[in-house]
């Protein structure tokens, strides 16, 4: 009896075929154990239950497109879907992961969507319905893991930017079964201690933080007890939980979400920062200004100090016994004692102008009354008393000629002026 020999190539050559035909997109789920990342990005693990195990690879492109890679450590249960792949160098076999999903997290995705829809429908996301946030609040509650690194940064924020607002840490657990109960108890403790306060020591704002973390490590603020509590609440509120791409039921809640507790701190802090940084803008101006005025106040005393002044008079006095000094008086003594004569000639030069004015005048006169006996003589008027007369249209126009008057139109109404007045007649009466 003869039996077929294979090589080993073709042996693992059949079973690559049969098990990579076979066990295409597969679903499995296990345990993660022997977790590392290459350093060109690639993902290899182990996934096992109690009786099996299995390797697994995820190649950085289908990394990439499964986010919640990052959120899976050893020890985290799993779902994978891939197919199964036989490497022939070595024999072995292992899946080739596509997608990558943490045990419950579409259950509570489902949970968290399904919460969201109800309360949103019952208007607990309502913008008109949030309380405005105080820009300059006095004091403010942070509802937070006391030892979590939230409170440390909002603390090193907080000193840092602010100038006179209170803190008050109320500590809570943030993470696991009993964190809804405790941040809803930390909440009412916040609620009634500044309803029983003193106006100067009522709670303005209360944030309610926590840093980042799996969509498990949030799920408390997912509360719907939580979610009640903080609409209810007559206190404006801020939810700072997780990092910019979280998102909690909380977020949706509250009066205001911040993107990470500092963005919080930044914002609880942003008005008292601006009235920091124009303080010290004014002090710089202020400071400008004093220095300015100092100085212009330092010349001007400087001027008037009694040294300055002698030396203004002093130069003054030089410079007027200088001028003095050019008029040379007892030089010119006979110059300005003659002065006398320029009066007298001055004197003179007025009478003679005077005399010529009055001839001027004279000449003037006797001008205008030849003139006046021309045109009296030339007057129109005189020639009319010594009986002499003359006809006018009524429109003014003078009848100077016969062939003027037999272009009169029959009839027609005329003026006889004479010396004293005038009289109307027909030019078929003339």
């Amino acid at each position: 009896m003869s039996l077929e020999v294979k090589n080993v190539t073709q042996i693992v050559g059949q079973i690559k075929n049969l098990l990579e035909s076979e066990f295409t997109n597969v679903s499995i789920e296990g345990e993660i154990s022997n977790l590392s990342l290459s350093s060109a990005g690639h993902w290899y693990f182990t996934l096992s239950d109690k009786d099996s195990s299995l390797s697994a690879a995820l190649f950085k492109m289908d990394a990439l497109r499964n986010p919640l890679m990052k959120t899976i450590k050893d020890g985290s249960k799993v779902i994978v879907v891939g197919d199964i792949s036989v490497y022939p160098k070595r024999g072995t076999f292992q899946v080739i992961v596509k997608r990558i999903v943490p045990v419950g997290v579409g259950d509570l995705k489902e949970q968290f969507e399904k919460l969201k829809r109800k309360l949103a429908s019952e208007g607990l996301f309502d913008i008109d319905r949030k309380k405005p946030i105080p820009a300059m609040p006095k004091r403010v509650a942070i509802i937070t893991a006391q030892r979590g690194a939230a409170l440390q940064d909002f603390i090193n924020i907080y000193k840092r930017r602010s100038i006179w607002m209170d803190l008050l840490v109320i500590p809570a657990v943030v993470q696991g079964a009993d964190a809804p109960r405790s941040i809803r108890s930390a909440l009412h403790n916040v609620i009634k201690y500044s309803l029983e306060a003193e106006p100067a020591q009522k709670i303005d704002l209360i944030v309610i933080a926590r840093g980042g973390g799996s969509l498990e490590d949030l799920w408390a603020f997912n509360d719907e007890g939580l979610a009640y509590d903080i609409f209810n609440c007559p206190i404006p509120t801020i939810s700072a939980i997780g990092h910019e791409v979280d998102f909690s039921i909380s977020d949706f809640v509250a009066d205001l979400r911040a993107e990470t507790p500092s963005a919080a701190a930044e914002l609880v802090t942003s008005s008292q920062t601006m009235i920091k940084e124009k303080m010290v803008t004014l002090k710089g101006r202020l400071k400008n200004v004093m220095t300015i005025r100092m100085s212009r106040f330092e010349n001007r005393l400087k001027n008037a100090h009694p040294h300055t002044i002698l030396n203004i008079i002093l130069k003054n006095l030089a410079s007027l016994q200088r001028r003095l000094s050019r008029c040379d008086i007892q030089r010119r003594l006979h110059e300005l004692t003659n002065i006398h004569q320029f009066y007298l000639e001055l004197d003179e030069n007025l009478l003679r102008m005077q005399q010529i004015i009055k001839e001027k005048i004279k000449d003037w006169r006797h001008q205008i009354e030849k003139s006046h006996d021309v045109l009296k003589a030339l007057n129109p008027k005189n020639v009319l008393e010594r009986g002499y007369g003359y006809l006018e249209t009524d429109k003014g126009h003078v009848v100077g000629s016969t062939a003027d008057f037999d272009k009169l139109p029959k009839s027609a109404s005329l003026n006889i002026h004479f010396h004293d007045g005038k009289r109307k007649v027909k030019s078929d009466e003339v």
